[in-house]
This record gives structure tokens, C-alpha cells and sequence, in this order.
């Protein structure tokens, strides 16, 4: 049946959430962590769209007004913001069909299929990565705790290699800690081809402020070598 023959709602008639709370912190921040990392390697384009614990909306299961709703999931080819406003959901008969490119599913002490009903429901959307993050419960589920699943003629296959670069998003995905988070977590991370994490925004800021104290110390001891005082040098 074509899309144009279902009668479908659009998204200011659906709801925003399928109201089922988050089961714990890493589920909120882990993604979210991904989220403003991407707002800061790609603050220049447009064309891509990132979120966290949003309904996704589609025609590939029993009722298109019953979403799937990722930790979190990335979209490419898309408008950054919609209409140049914030989205409600993500409903794909409006996003031209357009459907994530990857989906991110942080496992929690309550089991939410994220090894077969939800891998069922991606491979069905067309989502070309699906990347499934248990640090906490990976033994009592008999997987790794970080995997990276692609669609291969026509079906999810794991994939080795962490981080894992993915060259239809032009980025890698691995486990990693930041320096700048001061309870040292795990972290999700973006890497790139050659495996080297990209900098935060913070972590970024940091690197520039010791360059700029390196050069202010090195310009500091040449003054004194040459035998003046930095200290004491007359205002311009």
C-alpha cells in the first residue's frame, strides 16, 4: 500500500514520545554527550539531524501512529532544523523517507529488545548502522558490551573493530573517557578514519588556552634571555 493511500497524520497530530521513561542516567547522557559533540564538528552544515529519546515514526510495522523511539539516532540528508523549527518526532513520510542512518540502543537493567525486536524494527526502517552499548549487563545478555551492527545484504552482521569507522557518515564510533568530565565515565565517542577521537568543544577550548600559555611562556623567556623584565615591558 503507498504511503499516499494510509491516511497518515502528520507530526503536530502525533505524539512527541511514547511516554516510557528513560531506565537510567547513561541512557540520557551517553547520547546526548554524542549529540553536542556532533553540534560542534559539524556546526557549519546543515544537511544532518541528531536525536535523543525521540519518537520515530514509520509504515514498516502493524500501525504507523506506534513509534520506535532510539536512545539515540542520527539522520543524514535531512534539514538541520525542520521548517527552521525543532522537531516533535521524526516521522519519516515527512522527512521524504528519509530513515536513520544509525540508531544507538544503551542497554539497562530492564531488557527493551534491543538484540531482537528493536534489530527487527531498524532492519525493517533501513537504518544502516545500529549500534548496541551494554557496559553493565553484557554477560547476563551473552554479548560485547560495545557492537556495531551493518546491514549487509539485507541483514544485520557484527562488525569488528573498535572504533569503528563507518564511511557513509564519514565518521568512526568507539568507547573512550574524556578528560574534561570529572567523574571519568565511559563515553561514546567520534573518531576518525585513522582512529584518533575528535576533541570536544571544551576539550578543544582547553588545547587552544595551553598553546596560547605555551607561547606566552616561550615569548616570556626569550624577553628575560635578551634581559628584560616581561613584567615590567612599557604599554602600547
Amino acid at each position: 500500500m503507498l504511503e499516499a493511500d494510509l491516511n497518515l497524520p502528520t507530526s503536530d497530530e502525533l505524539p512527541s514520545s511514547d511516554e516510557t521513561p528513560v531506565d537510567n542516567e547513561d541512557q540520557n547522557w551517553l547520547p546526548n554527550v554524542l549529540l553536542f559533540w556532533l553540534e560542534y564538528l559539524w556546526k557549519d552544515r546543515q544537511d544532518w539531524f541528531f536525536a535523543v529519546d525521540m519518537a520515530v515514526y514509520h509504515t514498516t510495522g502493524v500501525n504507523p501512529r506506534v513509534p520506535v523511539v532510539p536512545d539515540g539516532f542520527l539522520s543524514l540528508g535531512v534539514e538541520r532544523r525542520k521548517n527552521g523549527r525543532s522537531r516533535n518526532s521524526y516521522v519519516l513520510w515527512e522527512e521524504q523517507g528519509v530513515p536513520p542512518i544509525l540508531a544507538l540502543e544503551v542497554v539497562s537493567q530492564t531488557p527493551g529488545g534491543e538484540y531482537d525486536e528493536k534489530m527487527s524494527i531498524y532492519a525493517r526502517l533501513g537504518v544502516l548502522y545500529y549500534v548496541i552499548y551494554n557496559p553493565r549487563f553484557w554477560q547476563r545478555d551473552k554479548h560485547l558490551p560495545f557492537e556495531v551492527y551493518k546491514v549487509v545484504e539485507g541483514a544485520y552482521q557484527l562488525q569488528r573493530g573498535e572504533p569503528f569507522w563507518m564511511p557513509e557518515i564519514g565518521l568512526g564510533i568507539g568507547r573512550c573517557s574524556l578528560p574534561t568530565d570529572p567523574m571519568q565515565r565511559e563515553a561514546l565517542g567520534w573518531f576518525d578514519q585513522k582512529g584518533d577521537r575528535y576533541l570536544s568543544e571544551a576539550e578543544a577550548e582547553r588545547q587552544r588556552a595551553e598553546a596560547e600559555r605555551q607561547q606566552r611562556k616561550r615569548l616570556e623567556n626569550y624577553l628575560r634571555s635578551q634581559g628584560l623584565d616581561p613584567d615590567q615591558l612599557p604599554d602600547l
